[in-house]
């Protein structure tokens, strides 16, 4: 019988995060309220807070748990065959960091690169990222198409260095352009990849 109040607060959290997700689908990251997610879940505001710190808190939880959705799919594409390929494998989860400044900024937040406040998921999500990408390009380094006078992984982390500047370049841009992040990150990508001469 004691496990019984554990078995509660699981179910509780779990409905906090699947109701969050169906006001995100509607309202957006931005959008969300709290009031919205207690009155939803039918729970006092402070319920909330047992479970999770504030607001950003528990949008991390969904945000980390979505990139690493988005990070399986790039996993089952298999190993790209180019640099375009490449670009190609992580454009997804670009359009989505891309997609709210949200995400983006929490991501930041929650990596632990900006600032003490840590989210396990969000901070495996990104070592994951150079895991993946850097596996990519050592395949891509045998078969001559990417430099191969820096480690893969060295060449990862750039990747991941890069995609942060063009997000965060698009999000400060007051009228952007036609231009997507993705096309933004390209030529960053061929100059950081492209075998030297």
């Amino acid at each position: 019988m004691p496990r019984q109040p554990q078995k509660r607060r699981l179910e509780t959290r779990a409905k906090l995060l699947e109701v969050t997700a169906e006001l995100v689908a509607t309202e957006g990251y931005s959008g969300l309220k709290v009031e919205d997610v207690v009155n939803r879940a039918g729970v006092a505001k402070g319920t909330l807070f047992s479970h999770f710190r504030d607001k950003d808190g528990l949008l991390a939880v969904l945000i980390g748990a979505e990139v690493m959705r988005h990070l399986d799919q790039m996993e089952e594409k298999g190993a790209p065959d180019s640099r375009e390929a490449l670009l190609e494998h992580i454009a997804p989860l670009l359009e989505y960091v891309a997609g709210d400044r949200v995400i983006f900024d929490l991501l930041l937040r929650y990596s632990g690169s900006t600032g003490t406040e840590t989210d396990e998921v969000v901070t495996e999500g990104f070592y994951r990222q150079i895991a993946i990408w850097g596996g990519w390009i050592a395949q891509l380094q045998q078969a001559g198409l990417v430099r191969d006078d820096y480690p893969a992984q060295f060449l990862a982390e750039g990747i991941q260095a890069f995609l942060n500047q063009v997000i965060a370049i698009w999000f400060c841009m007051s009228s952007p352009n036609e231009q997507t992040p993705l096309d933004a990150l390209r030529p960053f990508l061929e100059a950081w990849l492209a075998p030297q001469a």
